[in-house]
């Protein structure tokens, strides 16, 4: 009952209320021009320095689902879990390539999104809006798992009801806040609230991380516990160190992911609101900072076990709801008021990349769906109006995610929403170096990528649903007498990769036009304080295809 959890509510509570103000508020932080503008509204000026896109872009990346799903996954499943540690720490050099040059170009041009970026580069109305729509697709349920978070919060405290619109009351009284302070804040909002988020995750994992093993009886318990559990479980791929059965799955898993993070549009929209190149520079460099909080936070799942702690039930008859783990652990661990700041850091772990998210779908809708086909001579305050209205649809989509389909099929819907998002690799991430591909080439690829990718997922089956249940494809469906899996986003992009080379080939020897480049090569190391191009010019040595630099 709610009553047992008062202390941990009002804690709640109050945090809660706090970043709201602060959401708020933010409208008047660094005093912006003309909240009337993407450019203000969409990505705060594009003026954030180093310390506030460190907080930003970590807030965006480890999200609320992040702090109760990895722990979750290392309960059930073991070594598995630890997949997102090395591919947090692989990801930054290689987006340290990438990152800085898309930088630069958006800065040179006014681009927004990635779809801006590869509608010039490749001069592909088509191309672009393929990857404005995998963008707002694989962004959707991402913004539902933030509710998952929060929801496994407010479950443990007691405050869900019976009927559905009990049980999800306080979630959409969140997200109405959220909604609103991100209406009128913008990319803004979760700027400063993220200093909050960090702040107190960072407190909470480093009190758990000490505290709990000395209540626990140390770290040979843990995992003396852990590995008991794991030795009587019928799954051939659990236990407390990786097996034959589940390296390639680990290995696959960690690269695509890696690929895929920085290609998410919210994660490119904290990047493109830098204030210049050595801010994404030392923060390509600091961010692995968050990689050993991920492994800290990772190691709950295994406290979990030695502390006995059985999940709450699920939505569906007879399952569990494994994403109450953590909450639970701190719950019966902690002091009454240290759980509830606990639950405050998850709980405003959600809002920083929910509305980041919202913000990123809705400049991909505005830019490359509204203003591209249906108002070309739309204003920027219209734009900017267009794209605040959107970010409330899209709220309330993710909203209804929860409400009407089961949690366990949201988190289905993010590990299928990388898959896709994977198919936008060759476009945005190769394309910041090379025009060599051409745009018919990358729409065959991304249909032939997504098309194999889908049919895969289709196949992927568990338990509880036949389809679409994961994204770790059985390899014996390929015709190996093996049990072993791999991540359907690694074949998907790689035959993606494959098609829009030889089409590309075949095009080229058939001399097919292939548009007119709209950047020049130095527009890719373009910097804070260089001049700014009117939409719509083009480069003089646009019309031969740039050398990769």
């Amino acid at each position: 009952m709610w009553r047992d959890h008062l202390t941990e509510i009002i804690v709640f509570s109050l945090l809660f209320l706090l970043v709201s103000a602060m959401g708020f508020v933010a409208a008047r932080w660094r005093a912006p021009k003309d909240m009337a503008h993407l450019d203000e509204w969409g990505l705060g000026g594009r003026s954030f320095g180093g310390w506030i896109t460190w907080f930003l872009v970590g807030g965006d990346l480890y999200t609320a689902y992040t702090f109760v799903a990895v722990p979750a996954l290392v309960f059930g499943a073991g070594a598995m879990g630890f997949f997102a540690v090395p591919y947090t720490i692989v990801i930054y050099p290689l987006v340290f390539l990438v990152l800085v040059r898309l930088w630069s170009v958006s800065h040179r041009h006014g681009f927004v999104t990635p779809a801006d970026f590869v509608r010039s580069r490749f001069d592909s109305p088509v191309l672009a809006l393929l990857i404005a729509i995998t963008g707002i697709v694989a962004t959707m349920p991402y913004i539902a798992l933030q509710l998952v978070g929060i929801e496994a919060v407010l479950k443990t405290m007691g405050v869900t009801g019976e009927s559905t619109l009990a049980r999800h009351l306080p979630i959409i009284v969140a997200f109405a806040i959220l909604a609103a302070y991100t209406y009128q804040s913008g990319l803004r909002a979760p700027a400063l609230i993220a200093f909050v988020k960090d702040s107190l995750i960072y407190i909470v994992i480093l009190v758990a991380i000490f505290y709990l093993p000395y209540k626990l009886g140390g770290w040979g318990d843990i995992f003396g516990a852990a590995d008991a559990k794991f030795d009587a479980s019928p799954a051939p791929g659990d236990g407390v160190l990786l097996n034959a059965n589940n390296q390639l799955q680990y290995v696959t898993l960690a690269f695509g992911s890696a690929l895929a993070l920085f290609l998410y549009p919210h994660s490119l929209t904290g990047v493109l609101a830098s204030r210049n190149r050595d801010v994404i520079k030392r923060n390509m460099s600091a961010l692995p900072a968050y990689s050993l909080l991920l492994g800290l936070i990772a190691l709950l799942g295994y406290m979990a076990i030695a502390a006995g702690v059985k999940p709450l039930p699920g939505a569906s008859a007879g399952s569990t709801d494994s994403n109450t783990i953590v909450p639970l652990l701190f719950d019966q661990q902690f002091p009454d008021w240290f759980a509830g700041v606990a639950y405050a850091a998850i709980g405003i772990g959600a809002l920083v990349p929910a509305a980041i998210m919202s913000i990123a779908a809705a400049n991909l809708f505005t830019r490359n769906i509204y203003k591209e086909y249906l108002k070309r001579d739309a204003t920027p305050a219209q734009e900017a109006n267009v794209s605040k209205i959107t970010s409330l649809v899209v709220k309330v989509g993710a909203v209804a995610c929860i409400v009407f389909l089961d949690p366990q099929f949201s988190i289905d819907l993010q590990l299928i929403g990388g898959v896709i998002i994977l198919q936008t690799l060759p476009a945005v991430a190769l394309g910041v170096y090379t025009r060599w591909f051409h745009r018919i080439g990358l729409v065959a690829g991304w249909v032939a990528g997504m098309g194999l990718g889908m049919w895969m997922l289709y196949q992927v089956s568990s338990p509880t649903r036949k389809h679409f249940a994961g994204s770790a494809f059985p390899l014996e469906k390929f015709g190996f007498d093996t049990q072993k899996t791999i991540y359907v986003g690694i074949v998907a992009v790689a035959v993606n990769l494959l098609v829009a080379i030889l089409v590309t080939l075949v095009l080229r020897a058939t001399k097919v036009t292939n548009g007119v480049d709209g950047t020049a090569s130095d527009d890719y190391f373009a910097d804070e304080g260089d001049p700014r191009l009117t939409p719509g010019d083009r480069r003089d040595a646009d019309a031969a295809p740039e050398p990769v630099a």
